[in-house]
């Protein structure tokens, strides 16, 4: 592996709290893992809330509540965000971008939260498999499995 795509897969799994496995073959997941989070996410000069803040907006904005699930998700894992934090995004979103996608976003985060909640009351952790899994099922329709 490259020196440049470790870096983007080891952001991609910081960003994400993420075990993501090396997708070989993929020119999409190349792309991503070497642009986008090794070369994007790993400037300097912003903070990861920050970015995570200005990635759940845009999500938001475009009304996408599988990747603002993840975001979230990522979000409290990495102590960026508290769920009281991501709500008052809700709230305040909305009213830049109307009632439909205000919604989504604050449903999106309860969604998180409610998991998050009941795999707690279980003694479970976050199943960072799960994480993956749903994010490579938005991607391409599969799981690491397949």
């Amino acid at each position: 592996m490259d020196e440049l795509r470790a870096k983007g897969l080891a952001k991609m799994n910081e960003v994400y709290g993420w075990d993501m496995p090396d997708i070989e073959g993929d020119p999409y997941f190349d792309l991503t893992v070497e642009h986008l989070f090794g070369n994007i996410w790993s400037r300097p000069g912003l903070s990861m809330r920050d970015k995570r803040i200005m990635t759940l907006t845009v999500v938001a904005a475009l009304g996408n509540s599988d990747l603002a699930e993840i975001q979230a998700n990522a979000a409290l894992h990495n102590g960026e965000l508290t769920v009281a934090e991501l709500k008052e995004m809700a709230i305040f979103l909305t009213h830049y971008l109307g009632f439909p996608l205000g919604s989504k976003l604050d449903g999106a985060v309860s969604k998180v939260a409610a998991k998050r909640r009941k795999a707690a009351e279980k003694g479970q952790g976050e199943d960072k498999r799960a994480n993956v899994d749903d994010a490579l099922k938005m991607h391409s329709g599969k799981t690491v499995e397949d």
